[in-house]
């Protein structure tokens, strides 16, 4: 997920399933209130511990905020858990996805009407006019006052339970794996009391990668440029191409290497044309954030660089949301493994 300011309220943790988007009724999820005994059936209080505060759970929330954060892996993990029906505000949006109707069930989602601040985001006065009793954000910064947002000291005081993205503490995404992604969603599963739900997509999703990964594992790795479609976050011609985080590990599990990897010590790398031009790329991953036509870009680029073996082999892979912290980093690793290992499928 690109991280610049503000575009970090546009592309922080990009960081972008396996279950179906019904919602889940109230006596599947919440507990009665009342006594002890009570509580304790319910499974409730629940405790989370989450960049540095302890969040405690009386009961599943049922009035959820989503903000944007350019991600869609917390909205696509309450539905990919059934949890739809809990959200009365959401900020998060592809508009597009590698799982059919995904895409298509985010947009009905209710978006609390409203108006995002300079930081393309939910204001404080709207947030706390929203009455949540939880809040989602990809990361610390969706809690900065500084940046016209209600922080977690208020909305506690407000009555709403907080909640960070895994590695989103430090605004930062290097260190993601698909392991984050397990956890948001097992997170999430504590918090709304399905564990159960979360434990059989993280279960799918393992079976699923370690079977992708098992065909390709003896292969030779084709060198990858992966890079968000028309996107500047940087003063060089290349300014979103991917050095580290999450994409790494879903490219090692299909059978890739970033060739990039080492060009930053953050996320991303901002690159001169000229250093693309020299290095050997077999293939693309092109990753479209709200861009209806990445493989068009793709098809720009391997013109730009004919020396390249990707242009002259035309390999690209497009992604939009499973590449990221996600629900679906399975169907990430399979669709580019299918790309640059179709012999072995």
């Amino acid at each position: 997920m690109p991280v610049t300011k503000p575009m970090v309220a546009v592309v922080a943790t990009l960081a972008l399933g396996l279950g179906a988007t019904a919602c889940a009724g109230p006596a599947d999820d919440e507990g009665p209130g009342g006594s002890t005994a009570a509580a304790a059936r319910s499974g409730y209080p629940v405790k989370i511990e989450n960049c540095g505060t302890s969040q405690v759970f009386e009961k599943a929330p049922s009035r959820v905020v989503v903000m944007n954060g350019a991600s869609v892996a917390e909205v696509s993990t309450l539905l990919a858990l059934g949890l739809g029906d809990r959200i009365v505000a959401n900020q998060q949006s592809y508009g597009m996805s590698e799982v059919p109707g995904r895409a298509e069930a985010i947009k009905k989602l209710p978006t609390g009407g409203v108006e995002q601040n300079d930081a393309f985001d939910i204001p404080r006065e709207s947030m706390i006019g929203l009455r949540p009793d939880l809040v989602l954000s990809t990361t610390s910064y969706g809690f900065d006052a500084k940046n016209g947002f209600a922080t977690r000291d208020e909305l506690k005081n407000a009555g709403a339970r907080t909640y960070i993205s895994p590695q989103g503490c430090h605004d930062e995404n290097s260190k993601l794996t698909i392991e984050d992604s397990y956890r948001l969603l097992r997170d999430m599963g504590r918090i709304f009391r399905v564990s159960d739900r979360a434990e059989k997509i993280v279960a799918a999703s393992r079976k699923h990668i370690a079977g992708i990964a098992s065909k390709v594992s003896d292969r030779k790795k084709p060198k990858v440029m992966m890079l968000f479609t028309n996107m500047s976050m940087g003063s060089n011609d290349f300014s979103s191409v991917v050095a580290k985080g999450i994409y790494n590990d879903i490219l090692g599990k299909a059978g890739a290497a970033n060739v990039f990897a080492s060009a930053s010590k953050t996320s991303f790398a901002d690159l001169s044309k000229e250093k693309v031009a020299a290095t050997d790329v077999d293939a693309l991953v092109v990753i479209a954030y709200n861009d209806p036509d990445p493989a068009a870009y793709a098809e720009k680029l391997l013109k730009e660089f004919p020396q390249w073996p990707a242009a002259k082999n035309h390999t690209y892979v497009t992604l939009s949301d499973s590449i990221y912290l996600s629900p679906d980093n399975d169907l990430a690793v399979e669709r580019i493994a299918r790309k640059l290992h179709p012999e072995a499928f």
